[in-house]
């Protein structure tokens, strides 16, 4: 008889149950205190299925592999701490496409991010702290994704890249109406 502990946590288990908390927490926002109007709902209720899908991606499924069959490599050897010289392309590009979405909705969830440099320190906080997390994940459930200093960049860069866009966007005056019904703070908060 073997001394491990093999199984796999889908996605399932964890985000369904975050996002019906958050769409219950976001009903009860918006009903009872009706801190939010439609279009905040929207914003709100895309963001958190835009953030859950990314969590989805980059974190699961989780398989756990502790025991006698544990992934025995040290977590430092399955860490690319290289930048630039071990790209790999195809996953370059979609983690860039993958933080798009995030720049763009900076400047709608808080006015403070006017700047390509705050965009690109949030991207920068979000792709660590999933770096960090997948990390983790490896060293205390044996098994996981591994960690690289390319997503941290191509992640950073798809923040920017996305805020660059909306803020090219917002210029245009058509879209300034109709995104003003989408911000939080009832106002863009992007500089011009």
């Amino acid at each position: 008889m073997s001394d491990s502990i093999i199984f796999t946590i889908n996605s399932t288990y964890i985000l369904l149950p975050a996002f019906l908390l958050f769409l219950i927490y976001l009903l009860v926002a918006t009903l009872l205190k009706k801190n939010y109007a439609l279009g905040q709902f929207t914003l709100m209720l895309s963001f958190a299925v835009y953030f859950l899908a990314m969590m989805h991606l980059v974190f699961f499924p989780i398989e756990v592999n502790l025991g006698e069959y544990r992934n025995l490599t040290p977590w430092y050897k399955s860490t690319n701490f290289i930048p630039v010289l071990t790209i790999d392309l195809k996953t370059f590009a979609l983690n860039i496409i993958m933080l798009v979405p995030f720049g763009m909705y900076l400047p709608f969830l808080s006015r403070k991010i006017r700047s390509v440099k705050q965009a690109a320190r949030l991207g920068f906080y979000v792709s660590l702290s999933f770096e960090l997390t997948q990390l983790a994940i490896r060293i205390l459930l044996g098994n996981g994704r591994s960690t690289d200093i390319n997503d941290l960049i191509a992640n950073t860069l798809g923040a920017v890249i996305g805020f660059l866009l909306i803020r090219q966007i917002l210029r245009i005056s058509q879209a300034q109406t109709f995104f003003y019904k989408f911000n939080l703070e009832k106002r863009a908060g992007i500089d011009r």
